[in-house]
């Protein structure tokens, strides 16, 4: 007696096969990106949009063997002018590798531009930073070290200012751990800076005291492709501290107040 397997049960069970083939014909180069909308743009707790709002975007393209290349912008206001530029690009490129099961180590550079301003206001920041998971916790420890550049100098608010380049150092980690059942993440974020103790050739500086802390407490809500954040932001930048870097670090210029106070930060991103 013959056996017969019909068309449709032969597709059927080739299905689990064909499906499989096709997650494992996953593309060598992907893109990715965000768009967000932020009520303050902080970098290392210094506000960088005179407190005002900014509108950010990205586009990573990344490679399967690990390699990847990127774009980050971001609209600027006050805190030297930046050279004449109301604009940040950042150009990023580097190189991610698994460690282990649940580590992977991430080597790379930015290069942040300021379109529109000073030449010299362009500086190149190498970094390193370690990321593992943990069940519902992902931790980073990570370090940049810019080396020597003019766009870094120290030209004034600062003893024996000679104009000489300087580098940078910043060290940081970050926690977060998502909640379960929920769509929260709870973040935290604790850097240190040590470089530049004054001002720079265009009235900014990457560290603006020389040395100081900041730090931040968040919670990300997400939804589908969006994510909401609302996170304190502070540093140990004190009253007499900023005094020494007036009118650039205060909000309008005016020399009152300080651009590294602690804020409320709140940020709409959308991913894709």
């Amino acid at each position: 007696m013959k056996s017969y397997i019909s068309a449709a049960v032969l597709a059927a069970a080739l299905m689990p096969v064909a499906a499989f083939a096709q997650e494992e014909q996953k593309p060598a180069v992907t893109i990715s990106g965000s768009a967000t909308i932020a009520s303050d743009y902080r970098f290392r707790g210094v506000s960088q949009s005179d407190k005002g709002m900014a509108v950010q975007g990205g586009l990573t393209l990344s490679h399967e063997s690990g390699l990847y290349a990127g774009v980050w912008g971001s609209n600027l206001a006050g805190w030297g002018t930046f050279g004449g530029a109301n604009m940040e690009l950042d150009l990023i490129g580097g190189y991610k590798l698994p460690v282990a099961d649940n580590a992977t180590l991430d080597l790379g550079l930015i290069w942040y531009m300021y379109p529109g301003g000073a030449d010299e206001s362009d500086f190149a920041e190498p970094y390193v930073k370690l990321t593992g998971t943990t069940g519902p916790a992902t931790l980073t420890a990570g370090v940049a070290y810019a080396p020597k550049q003019y766009a870094l100098a120290n030209i004034s608010a600062a003893p024996n200012s000679r104009g000489q380049s300087e580098d940078n150092l910043y060290l940081w980690g970050d926690g977060a751990l998502a909640i379960g059942g929920t769509p929260l993440t709870a973040k935290a974020h604790i850097g240190y800076s040590d470089g530049n103790p004054g001002l720079g050739p265009n009235g900014t500086s990457v560290a603006p005291t020389g040395r100081y802390w900041d730090w931040s407490l968040g919670m990300d809500a997400t939804w589908r492709n969006l994510t909401l954040n609302i996170s304190y932001v502070d540093t140990d930048i004190g009253k007499a501290e900023a005094a020494r870097l007036q009118p650039n670090f205060s909000t309008g210029g005016d020399g009152s107040g300080s651009i590294a106070d602690a804020a409320v930060v709140a940020s709409l991103t959308a991913s894709f």
